[in-house]
């Protein structure tokens, strides 16, 4: 079926829907879930906190370099296809995942999950957009949308339950029923679908500069505070990966078919909605990042707790969505994009006040609620800003970008706020270690296991004393990094709320509405 083609019956499109739905939240959730089982991975394979940085960004990394070339795929050579495809790659690697006897090899299934999910993650909007008619496309995408919404608030619930009763494992494991029911529903029941268009080229050479430059980088960043003595390396793949970013800008201005349009960004809304978006989102998911961690290998909490730690930041998006649209077309985009990123900033403040042993309700609970309250008002209005800047014809493509964004954001910040966080880590215990009352031998093991950061053990047989006083020594020295990261965070989130003063234009709400150009 070619999108000139009549519509598919109201069964195929229910099934559409629902395998939409599936995919998007098979990936959603994934995302989530393995945050909270980290430090049961780090603990089973005696990993670095480098090595659990990886496991999330080979992830990331290509998600995030691929995604714009996976909607293409869709487009010339068939959604369902191209859709399938992600979904097979991404069902086949979670196998992996779970069966993984190594670091290495898990990180190299995460790459491979990365992969399928740039496939399906585009694939799942492409395929509603194609099969439901403009009149129902609204209403179809709202679906969509509450399901991943949900998923990805109980993903990290269900998969801390699955780490604290059976094992990390079981987090991977959870894909492969779903992955499979998905494969089967799509065969039978999705009808297929290209673009209108004529083929156009695949930008291949893009994709590669995009991954080898985002790879140099983020290799630099989590690599540096661990190889000392190896500094050349760290620098040499720092300096490729920002010469490869820069040949990528240089091919995609003359490219005949660029992955990454950059004619786009002369809009002013759209250039100011992305630079807001990759300074939030680098404090989004490099800040979040660190939050588990901190409450299961500082605090104490087991995996289920949690993973249920941030359910108050989802049921305030879902409770105040709606209004916070409707005060968006009073005010003016603007306004609230300027507003909602301060808010957030303040979020951010606030997960650095608490330290060990704080009680939820006191500590990390007011942080998650104000954070909350400032993602909530701004998602809204900044989706509407991207949609809008270059009108209905080119709103996918638009939509497609800031996804891209928002992805690279998140993976060069969990590099950068790691290195940071790292660093400090390294300052406070060290000097922590200095304490002549410390057992030289005690100190000395404790430094070589640096690396791992939080998952830092005692020596085996230490007396229960001891261990208790490792905790309280390596615990502090992750606070210190973890107020920093969060400070960091913050400082982000604040300077995409300046972003948006300097750069979105303030127009009258039904100019907004209608998508007039400024």
């Amino acid at each position: 079926m070619s999108d000139h083609d009549p519509a598919p019956d109201a069964a195929a499109r229910r099934w559409t829907l629902v395998s939409a739905v599936l995919g998007s939240s098979m990936a959603f959730m994934d995302g989530t879930v393995v945050n909270v089982a980290l430090p049961a991975i780090q603990r089973g394979f005696d990993a670095s906190g480098a090595d659990a940085q990886w496991i999330i960004e080979s992830y990331a990394l290509f998600l995030a370099a691929l995604l714009l070339v996976g909607g293409v795929l869709g487009d010339r050579f068939g959604r369902r296809r191209v859709f399938l495809v992600g979904v097979v790659v991404f069902t086949a690697s979670s196998a992996a995942c779970a069966a993984a006897q190594g670091i290495g090899q898990l990180i190299a299934a995460r790459a491979l999950q990365g992969i399928g999910a740039a496939l399906l993650v585009p694939g799942s909007l492409a395929l509603l957009g194609a099969n439901f008619p403009e009149a129902g496309r609204g209403r179809a995408i709202g679906t969509w949308s509450a399901f991943s919404g949900i998923t990805a608030a109980i993903g990290p619930v269900v998969g801390g339950f699955l780490v604290d009763h059976f094992s990390w494992r079981w987090a991977f494991l959870l894909n492969v029923p779903i992955g499979v029911v998905l494969v089967l529903a799509c065969l039978a029941k999705v009808p297929e679908s290209r673009g209108a268009a004529g083929p156009g080229g695949l930008d291949l050479a893009g994709a590669a500069l995009a991954t080898l430059g985002l790879a140099g980088i983020v290799f630099a960043l989590i690599e540096a505070p661990t190889r000392a003595g190896h500094e050349g390396a760290v620098v040499a793949a720092g300096l490729l990966g920002i010469a490869a970013l820069a040949a990528f800008l240089a091919w995609e201005a003359r490219a005949r078919d660029p992955m990454l349009p950059l004619a786009l960004f002369r809009n002013r809304d759209f250039a100011g909605a992305n630079l807001l978006t990759l300074l939030l989102y680098a404090a989004l998911g490099g800040g979040l990042y660190f939050v588990p961690l901190n409450l299961i290998q500082v605090q104490g909490w087991g995996a289920t707790a949690a993973g249920a730690a941030l359910l108050p930041f989802v049921a305030i998006m879902f409770a105040l969505s709606r209004a916070a649209g409707t005060l968006a077309d009073r005010v003016g985009t603007k306004w609230a994009l300027v507003a909602g990123p301060a808010i957030a900033a303040a979020g951010f403040g606030l997960f650095a006040r608490p330290g060990m042993a704080g009680d939820y309700w006191t500590s990390f609970f007011p942080a998650v609620c104000v954070l909350g309250l400032g993602m909530t008002i701004t998602i809204t209005p900044l989706t509407t800003t991207v949609m809008n800047a270059h009108g209905q014809a080119l709103a996918g493509t638009a939509s497609g970008v800031n996804n891209a964004v928002s992805r690279a954001a998140g993976l060069l910040a969990i590099a950068a706020l790691g290195a940071l966080l790292a660093r400090v880590f390294d300052a406070r215990l060290h000097a922590a270690l200095a304490d002549p009352r410390l057992p030289r031998g005690l100190a000395d093991a404790l430094w070589q296991q640096r690396h791992k950061l939080a998952a830092i053990a005692p020596p085996a047989g230490a007396a229960s004393d001891v261990a208790r006083q490792v905790h309280v020594l390596v615990g502090n020295a992750f606070v210190a990094g973890f107020r920093v990261a969060m400070l960091a965070s913050a400082v982000l989130a604040l300077a995409s709320s300046l972003s948006a003063a300097w750069l979105i234009s303030a127009r009258p709400p039904a100019a907004q509405a209608k998508g007039i150009a400024p």
